[in-house]
């Protein structure tokens, strides 16, 4: 991705939270001089991956496939007597229109909540012992409703409905075209988005960055270039 397409997405991500009036933390709006700034009473943020993250899944085409996220809060499972946190919570913003290809995630259950905007379709499947996708009936709870539904059968989230997905389970979503932007929130147990996700076809999740201009904003991925006490601690 371009560093430029990054720092108009992440713009139009901010500009979005304030028309859903969803609040972010200082740290949201930091220049990349205020991280150099950064010290080790903000290492949690560092460390454990707040903050944006933008990805089109190595497609080039972002509108298409694509997610906007910003991580509030996370624990760590290389460090859990730093940060015993058992949880994580994240907006996942949604483009009108837009895919987050197939994949589950080995570890974490987590509950994906319809905040406002658009309808959002889900579609399901268990996979198998290849990791693959199985033809078996998909057990899900949509608002603490069980719900079983056919392989590949789908779901539709609408604004202030959730679902919660477990380990191993398929899921691929698309914001219904024409229904508008969606502002999701991902509840879920302790992410690692380096290593937790399993995609059923070769895609990349974190972005490989053409810097064509300087950024604005920084995601998680490009701390390690900007933050100086972890180079001076060898962290």
């Amino acid at each position: 991705m371009k560093r430029s397409d990054i720092n108009q997405i992440i713009q139009y991500t901010i500009q979005a939270t304030e028309d859903f009036k969803i609040p972010l933390p200082p740290f949201a709006y930091y220049t990349p001089e205020d991280w150099r700034k950064v010290q080790e009473d903000e290492e949690e943020i560092v460390d454990n991956m707040l903050g944006w993250d933008v990805t089109d899944f190595d497609t080039n085409d972002f509108l298409h496939t694509g997610l906007t996220a910003f991580t509030f809060r996370n624990g760590n499972y290389k460090h859990k007597d730093r940060y015993p946190k058992p949880y994580c919570e994240k907006l996942l913003f949604v483009r009108d229109g837009q895919i987050l290809p197939f994949h589950f995630h080995w570890y974490k259950m987590e509950d994906i909540i319809n905040r406002g905007g658009g309808d959002l379709r889900i579609v399901l499947y268990n996979s198998d012992e290849n990791e693959q996708l199985s033809d078996t009936p998909v057990k899900v709870k949509v608002d603490g409703k069980k719900i079983v539904i056919h392989a590949g059968g789908s779901i539709v989230l609408k604004p202030g409905q959730s679902v919660t997905l477990n380990q191993k389970q398929y899921h691929q979503w698309q914001g219904i075209p024409g229904t508008g932007d969606i502002a999701l929130f991902e509840v879920s147990m302790t992410n690692d988005d380096r290593t937790d996700n399993r995609f059923l076809h070769a895609q990349s999740r974190l972005p490989k960055v053409e810097e064509d201009e300087l950024p604005q904003h920084l995601m998680f991925k490009d701390y390690k270039d900007y933050i100086a006490y972890g180079k001076r601690s060898g962290r």
